[in-house]
């Protein structure tokens, strides 16, 4: 799981662009939306369309999703629980 949750960290910080912040600057139980990193409503689309597509996980309601994105510790759980492929 924590090779998971690196790997989450770095795509993070590529796909939404997060100026001045490392991968390794991201607490993993930290607040993702709504947080110190500004994700919004839009990031969270963006974030669904790269685990659907990395992962093969479906992310198809907001409640799942206000879970899910609640932190990346979260996230990373529910990828590893829902992958069509076993995730190291």
């Amino acid at each position: 799981m924590n090779n998971l949750i690196e790997e989450l960290k770095i795509k993070l910080v590529d796909i939404l662009n997060l100026q001045d912040v490392k991968p390794e600057d991201i607490d993993e139980n930290a607040q993702l939306v709504g947080g110190e990193y500004g994700i919004d409503s839009i990031d969270v689309l963006e974030m669904v369309v790269m685990v659907e597509k990395d992962y093969g996980v479906e992310i198809n309601n907001q409640q799942v999703g206000e879970k899910v994105f609640s932190s990346l510790a979260n996230l990373a759980a529910y990828i590893s629980e829902n992958s069509p492929q076993p995730i190291a």
